[in-house]
């Protein structure tokens, strides 16, 4: 058995670990990320192709200049990768970009196709993790201050014995209307994907004689083969509908699933090709999945249990980490056997709500804490965090929060308590690009606070002093947060259209500075949708296989003391959000940034600028 250290083991490589190991890195740690597969990326992977859906409700909730509900830090960072780079909008690509992002990262010690199986706790404290690597026959004793279970069906949490909910709980446990009369074992199925595609000839498929018998009127509630649901009848990207086993242990029976998952989808696909007029005649099966998406199985009893009710009424919490906002969708756990009831139902979710720190922090384990769909949280509320870019945000927070707590060496267990760490974490959060609602920027290191600021141009509704209102995004709108959490406005910079470009914006200090990091946060049009995607016509509402129109394209950076130049530098063809750039460190008085292009928009766009010496 080999013996590996490190600060942080983060075991899961989805939607909520490759963050975690992200912000845990870049804050300094040392982290080791397990992945039991051989790709990352979880529900989102070749493997299983689910696309990313959070907060803006798939672009329902987002308002130009209103409410900017997609998500930004690390998930926005993949998300713009993944549209420039993966314009064919390929699964093993994006599988790729995952990976890249992992093993350029220093700090992250990147361990695919291994699996933790358990711990040695002592005295509430996890001491160590021991994993298993079948494809080189190793085994792994893992020493760690801190241990992150982003598995899903919480691996490390159940070894150590923290305490977990499973199935439904009853209306009387947190006072929930949408819960149960009485509790039961029951729970969100789960979903294999599959991929066809269109030829230019009919092409025959005959079911194999184990796949089920299925009739439109077992289909009469779920559409298929539709064009309303999808352009070329929706074949291209599949079914999320095709779910089922929640009434079985999801994670003990995880293989039956599958198979019977694989009888369904084949039953399902020889009613569209054989059991009538569907369309179909030229399309063949192209790829199916074999590893069940997996919505529901163990979630962790934190500090704060997440409800009904904080959710529907946001609640404001003082350790506010991350936010959601996907409805309260809720599934028959029969899936498809449940034929006389929809899907899935969405319950309202009015605003973008509050995630506390203490929803991912084991009760009675001193060192774990959990990120993605086993946070603490009702079976209910958690119908709406489990979607996979809230997992995202949850898991940078606790990654950040990790991290931090390491640096000081605090537990993760006495994190909350300690309100000057707190608060490093959540202004480091946004630090990052991340969106607390409620929580604004007031780093006292940040020196563009104390600066002049003017611009050459500006829009009554875009101030050039708006980039140090401290947040990050328009939320004011009707379906953004509540009232008393935000400001109205735009919060950027935006040069006035009919003055062109260039535009300057200008930083000044009456005595000299000697600044080493400016950092930039520029628009890329968070109030419409984008996320990868296999499904023609939901991508037909993104902007996919180029930047985003609103960013900022090419611009200067120019430094001056007593009006002379000292440094330049330039940026060509940027497409992201976050950009950081590092100066001389000499004693500067003014700093300029000159946007010379866009992407596409008419005018600049620049959310918030920092500089720090």
């Amino acid at each position: 058995m080999k013996l590996l250290k490190c600060d942080i083991l983060i075991a899961g490589g989805g939607p909520g670990g490759i963050p975690a190991a992200l912000a845990a890195a870049r804050n300094g740690a040392k982290v080791i990320l397990c992945q039991d597969r051989s790709v990352l990326g979880g529900n989102a992977s070749s493997e299983v192709r689910m696309h990313i859906v959070g907060a803006d409700c798939s672009g329902k909730r987002g308002e130009n200049l209103s409410v900017e509900a997609r998500e930004s830090g690390i998930i926005e960072e993949i998300r713009l990768e993944a549209c420039v780079n993966n314009p064919q909008r390929s699964p093993s690509v994006f599988d790729l970009i995952l990976y890249d992002k992992c093993r350029n990262e220093p700090n992250i010690e990147l361990m695919l196709n291994t699996r933790v199986y358990s711990t040695e706790v002592q005295d509430q404290t996890i001491k160590k993790a021991f994993a298993r690597r079948e494809s080189t026959e190793d085994e792994f004793e893992i020493e760690a201050k801190v241990f992150v279970d982003c598995t899903g069906d919480g691996t490390i949490g159940a070894t150590s014995a923290a305490p977990y909910f499973e199935g439904r709980e009853a209306k009387s446990t947190f006072g929930e209307s949408l819960a149960q009369d009485k509790s039961d074992k029951l729970r969100l199925g789960s979903s294999l994907m599959f991929q066809a595609k269109k030829h230019d000839q009919p092409m025959p498929f005959t079911p194999p004689s184990w796949a089920r018998k299925v009739s439109e009127e077992d289909l009469v509630l779920r559409p298929h083969a539709t064009p309303a649901m999808d352009m070329d009848l929706g074949l291209e990207y599949g079914y999320w509908w095709l779910e089922w086993g929640g009434t079985l242990d999801t994670i003990k029976d995880n293989e039956l699933i599958r198979d019977e998952l694989l009888a369904i989808l084949l039953g399902v696909w020889d009613h569209v090709k054989n059991g009538g007029d569907h369309g179909a005649d030229n399309w063949a099966l192209e790829w199916c999945g074999f590893l069940p998406g997996k919505r529901e199985s163990r979630r962790f009893i934190g500090q704060y249990t997440l409800t009904q009710k904080d959710i529907q009424e946001a609640k404001t919490f003082v350790d506010a980490i991350a936010y959601g906002g996907w409805h309260i969708d809720i599934h028959p756990p029969q899936g498809v056997d449940a034929i006389n009831e929809s899907p899935c139902i969405h319950h309202q979710v009015p605003k973008l709500y509050q995630i506390p720190l203490r929803t991912t922090i084991s009760n009675t384990i001193s060192n774990l804490m959990f990120a993605g769909r086993n946070i603490s949280a009702s079976h209910v509320a958690f119908a709406s965090t489990r979607v996979m870019a809230t997992c995202a945000v949850v898991g940078q927070a606790v990654g950040t929060a990790a991290a931090l707590a390491v640096k000081q060496d605090v537990v993760p267990m006495d994190i909350v308590p300690n309100k000057e760490l707190l608060n490093r974490i959540q202004q480091q959060l946004l630090k990052d690009d991340a969106f607390v609602p409620g929580i604004i920027n007031q780093e006292k290191s940040d020196l563009v606070k104390t600066a002049g600021i003017k611009a050459n141009s500006e829009q009554k509704e875009g101030l050039a002093v708006n980039i140090i209102s401290g947040q990050n995004r328009s939320v004011h709108g009707e379906k953004g947060v509540r009232s008393e959490l935000t400001k109205p406005g735009t919060h950027r910079w935006m040069s006035d259209p009919e003055a062109g470009l260039p535009a300057t914006i200008e930083l000044h200090w009456d005595s000299p500075k000697n600044i080493r990091q400016l950092q930039i946060i520029f628009d890329t049009g968070a109030h419409r949708v984008l996320t990868f995607s296999l499904a023609d016509e939901y991508t037909k509402k993104m902007h996919w296989g180029s930047p985003q129109p609103e960013t900022v394209k090419d611009y200067k950076i120019d430094t001056y003391l007593n009006e002379q130049l000292k440094e330049s530098l330039s940026e060509v063809n940027n497409y992201h959000r976050l950009r950081r750039h590092t100066l001389n460190g000499k004693a500067i008085d003014s700093i300029k940034i000159t946007v010379l292009a866009t992407q596409g928009l008419d005018h600049a766009r620049i959310f918030e600028i920092r500089a720090y010496e």
